[in-house]
């Protein structure tokens, strides 16, 4: 059993909690802390590594389809000596272009949802 002074310190903190919970003042500072943020990020230099990660990721992974397409492109007429080579190589690069932008457009949507749940 608690005795006189641990239960007021229980009581202090469960009512400090509550009225932390009821500030309507929590989103604007929620809001203010991200401006601030997003300002401190625009303030810094601004790199070519940075400028792709800014890009969203659906394009990013269906750029890297399209290379490996062409990859594909330049390999498979050395190792497959057919007419029908080249066409399946422009196959290739329409399969790994469309599966790059899905899988791109996958991981931008989870990226969303989490940024919606914060």
């Amino acid at each position: 059993m608690l005795d006189g002074n641990q239960e007021q310190e229980r009581l202090k903190r469960l009512r400090e909690q509550q009225l932390r919970a009821r500030d309507p003042d929590t989103k604007q500072r929620q809001h203010q802390r991200m401006t601030a943020q997003r300002e401190r990020k625009r303030d810094k230099s601004y790199s070519l590594g940075r400028m792709w990660r800014d890009i969203p990721h659906l394009w990013r992974y269906s750029i890297f389809g399209f290379v490996l397409g062409i990859l594909v492109l330049l390999i498979l007429p050395l190792l497959w000596d057919s007419p029908s080579a080249q066409l399946c190589s422009f196959a290739a690069i329409l399969v790994f272009t469309i599966f790059g932008g899905m899988l791109g457009n996958a991981i931008d949507v989870r990226e969303n949802i989490k940024d919606l749940t914060r």
